[in-house]
């Protein structure tokens, strides 16, 4: 009669249950894994032997079956070993079969019979509270687990303390979440100096999740003003944070980061692949989710290859991520801030004091390589100019992060008081005609401003959201004519298509 013991295998940022079914059968000594294992899941059988016989019990002489369902699910890493030894454990009468009922375990088996970290523990916990049993996890693993509100987590050095757990003969400790006290953030806003426009938009960016385009020549601040936006972004609530805690776990990364309220902030070098960016062959979120909640900063974006850039589309548009690979198909959250650097010319001189040696030719077809839909989804276009130098020197520091993180933060509340389930940025057409009216002067503003300079809808839509986020700044409930006007100001010259 086969013995079930309950596990979970991570697909996309989901943990699903997976039943570890093993049947001992009167044949020659072998074991057979079956259930979709990859490489890795079906290697397991030579780790559990070991680690069984390590731990000082007698591995059964038979023919062992192990069966993974549901079957039609692929199960990758190394989680499944613990699962699979108590499984035979049981099988073989070390374990009574009513202990495993009550628990989720998972863990990588050495050969010693020491339990090693996990991927995904994050998720595994979210599974253990749905399912409504205790878990059991590796040391290493356990504490990122119990965070979950709500679930009993075990931690455990080997496979010889689950078993002695049990069986009732020792109890396992409970796991403690970790404590981790915010660090302060070591850059500050008021450490640029000049540059009121780009500061200006990098305010309304935080306000409302909008994406930034920075265009101007080398030196002139773009990445030192990138770099500082998380500074005066609000802290994740602690349901945002385990949401970016959940893709980090998933990714193979540590949760601690996640966990401190502090927001993303990924800047992929520009020889990224599209693999990278939105996730690989193995299905593990790319930079755009690992930037979930935060911001996704581009610098030189002009260098990115294009077809990089374009996998944005959709992500920028959605707030979501969906990889489909010969692996199977998952969907990862991608609701992110998008900041990008660039260049107006290829050798960067192009409005500066220092005289540009490119022709209009290759300006043109430099600054292609941003295409129109891209440039459509982006809400707020910045050029700067180099700042003067005696500006520079002697020009006093500019508002620290702290004093423009006070607005930001009244700004987003008065967003949630509305009753917006997010920023103003990522209002869907309906949340947008309901909570971003116009007065009769703004309606007739943005209709004469959308002729001029041929927007389209998408890009009416983005300037609705940004007078939205201004007047959440300003503090007032109706979106009026000064605010349509600024946010028409950081529209490019030239609509695109």
């Amino acid at each position: 009669m086969a013995v079930c013991a309950l596990s979970g295998a991570i697909h996309g940022v989901d943990a699903v249950p997976i039943d570890v079914e093993v049947d001992l059968l009167r044949r020659l000594p072998s074991i057979a894994v079956v259930g979709l294992p990859a490489s890795a899941v079906k290697e397991s059988a030579e780790r559990v032997r070991s680690a069984i016989v390590s731990a000082g019990f007698e591995f059964p002489r038979m023919r062992i079956v192990v069966n993974l369902a549901p079957a039609d699910v692929r199960k990758e890493g190394t989680a499944l070993d613990l699962p699979i030894a108590l499984a035979v454990l049981a099988a073989s009468g070390v374990l009574p079969e009513a202990s495993l009922a009550r628990v989720l375990t998972a863990g990588e088996l050495s050969l010693g019979g020491e339990l090693r970290p996990v991927r995904g523990a994050l998720s595994l916990g979210l599974l253990a509270r749905d399912t409504g049993r205790a878990l059991i996890l590796p040391r290493d693993s356990a504490g990122e687990a119990a965070v979950v509100p709500g679930v009993e987590v075990r931690e455990a050095r080997d496979l010889y303390a689950v078993v002695a757990h049990l069986r009732d003969e020792s109890e396992l400790p409970h796991a403690e979440p970790p404590n981790p006290a915010s660090a302060p953030h070591s850059l500050d806003l008021a450490e640029v100096k000049g540059q009121p426009v780009a500061r200006r938009a990098l305010e309304i960016a935080a306000a409302g999740a909008h994406h930034l385009l920075l265009m101007g020549p080398p030196g002139c601040g773009k990445s030192m003003l990138a770099r500082r936006l998380p500074t005066i972004l609000p802290p994740l609530r602690f349901e945002e944070a385990l949401e970016t805690a959940r893709v980090r776990s998933a990714a193979g990364l540590d949760t601690l980061s996640a966990l401190d309220c502090g927001r993303p902030f990924r800047a992929p070098h520009h020889s990224v692949t599209v693999a990278g960016l939105i996730g690989d062959r193995t299905l593990r979120p790319g930079e755009v989710s690992l930037a979930h909640h935060g911001v996704l900063f581009l610098d030189e974006a002009a260098e990115f290859r294009r077809s990089v850039l374009e996998v944005l589309r959709e992500p920028l548009e959605d707030g979501t991520v969906r990889i489909t690979r010969a692996e199977g198909s998952v969907e990862y959250p991608a609701a992110l801030t998008l900041v990008m650097a660039a260049n107006p010319c290829p050798c960067g001189r192009r409005g500066s004091p220092v005289p540009c040696v490119c022709s209009d030719h290759d300006v043109h077809r430099y600054r292609r390589r941003l295409s129109g839909p891209i440039l459509d989804r982006i809400d707020l276009h910045v050029e700067l100019s180099p700042v003067d130098t005696h500006a520079l020197l002697e020009g006093p520091r500019g508002e620290s992060s702290d004093a423009v993180r006070d607005r930001v933060v009244r700004a987003r509340e008065r967003q949630r008081l509305r009753g917006q389930r997010a920023p103003n940025g990522r209002l869907g057409p309906s949340e947008l005609d309901a909570f971003a009216p116009l007065t009769g002067e703004a309606r007739d503003l943005l209709a004469r401003g959308m002729r001029a300079h041929h927007l389209t809808g998408r890009a009416a839509a983005r300037i609705r959201k940004v007078a939205r986020t201004l007047a959440d700044l300003d503090g007032v409930s109706r979106v009026g004519q000064a605010h349509i006007a600024e946010a028409l100001a950081f529209r490019p010259a030239e609509g695109v298509a």
